[in-house]
């Protein structure tokens, strides 16, 4: 097992307050892997993004006891080349323009310049990266006269860019579309076959069963779940905690009570469509 990150005994609080926002986390991230985080408003999943990405409590202060480890190495001990590392895309894309660029092409370019990356390498990468995120034809236009799609493609270019091993992105679509919900999936697809670790927080948990490997479950603070998203996003229980499962998860248990003989779960469209259409043969005899 390849782990890149680690946290151990992990108990963090805000600034004024008495209670813990994340309590007890002990978590072992494998290189390579797409984990999934889900659970409740107020469960953590935005501090555990911020205490993964060391800016709790560099940025907003308060109290840790324990460690995050990237690569074995205490994350308050790497500075500014943690960036290199860890690629960290906020829930709105206004957060994350510099507002220093007049155009698409140098935003993405920004965080290349400020490490110093030679022109020529500059212009290379960030070609490439347009072309990825599908904004080439973005490039000379202003970030801030972007739709919310665009803005949060544009985003997730100036992260990628700098070739981070690590993403962590805390609800890339809560403010977006269904063309654009798809549009930026399509590019953290394309993040996962190239075999980076990828930690995203999302609501619409159909996406999480369609496209993570693990799923990491939260609830007041604490990591009541972690594993397979084939054994985490078929456990009923969860829903007794304020955990959204899929539709057809649901459906399936539904058809099972029914007395459909289903041996398994599905947790995406296509398992349902597999598994729903062989119960159905077996039924028939």
């Amino acid at each position: 097992m390849d782990i890149i990150m680690e946290c151990k005994n992990v108990d963090y609080s805000y600034p004024l307050t008495t209670e813990p926002a994340i309590k007890h986390l002990n978590l072992q991230i494998e290189r390579g892997k797409f984990y999934g985080v889900i659970g409740e408003n107020g469960s953590g999943k935005t501090t555990l993004c911020a205490l993964l990405r060391g800016f709790a409590p560099s940025f907003y202060k308060g109290e840790i006891k324990g460690e995050v480890l990237v690569e074995g190495k205490n994350i308050n001990e790497y500075g500014g080349e943690l960036s290199q590392k860890i690629g960290f895309v906020f829930q709105n894309p206004f957060t994350q323009i510099s507002g220093v660029k007049d155009t698409v092409f140098e935003e993405v370019a920004y965080g290349l310049e400020n490490f110093g990356v030679p022109v020529e390498e500059t212009e290379r990468r960030v070609i490439e990266v347009m072309k990825m995120t599908n904004i080439e034809s973005l490039a000379e236009k202003n970030p801030f006269e972007l739709s919310g799609g665009q803005m949060q493609r544009v985003a997730l270019a100036s992260v990628i860019v700098l070739e981070p091993d690590i993403l962590i992105i805390d609800e890339p679509t809560s403010q977006l579309d269904p063309e654009g919900t798809e549009s930026v999936f399509a590019i953290i697809k394309a993040m996962k076959d190239k075999q980076k670790t990828i930690i995203l927080v999302e609501h619409k948990i159909d996406l999480i069963a369609e496209y993570a490997d693990d799923v990491l479950v939260l609830k007041d603070g604490e990591l009541i779940a972690v594993g397979d998203k084939n054994e985490i996003l078929t456990d009923i229980t969860l829903m007794e905690k304020g955990v959204a499962l899929p539709q057809v998860v649901l459906l399936a248990v539904k058809l099972q009570k029914a007395g459909l003989p289903l041996t398994k779960i599905p947790v995406t469209e296509k398992q349902a469509i597999e598994m729903i259409g062989q119960a159905m043969k077996e039924k028939r005899g």
